[in-house]
């Protein structure tokens, strides 16, 4: 009687111990899933502040007065901007 019940705790253990090791690899996996994510909105909350100062930029030119010529110019200086800075965040990126 006693040895039975042994036995069934022993059954118990084993069970216990094989379910704990795949709670643990899920937990793993679940860290990882879990920190991917997080670098994912990270990176997704630098473009949307990258495009938050696009469209600041894109704003003060629009709102500054000056002649047709000026603006033209600034416009196309800040866009060189843009583009630089972007090639570089994209640079840095990889």
């Amino acid at each position: 009687m006693i040895h039975d019940e042994l036995q069934k705790l022993e059954k118990l253990a084993t069970k216990i111990k094989g379910r704990m090791a795949e709670l643990k690899s899920e937990n793993e996996e679940l860290k990882k899933l879990n920190s991917d994510l997080e670098g994912q909105l990270q990176a997704k909350e630098q473009e949307i502040e990258h495009f938050k100062n696009k469209i600041k930029i894109s704003n003060i030119v629009d709102n500054r007065r000056m002649n047709s010529d000026d603006s033209t110019e600034m416009k196309d200086l800040i866009d060189n901007y843009i583009k630089e800075i972007d090639h570089l965040i994209t640079h840095l990126s990889e």
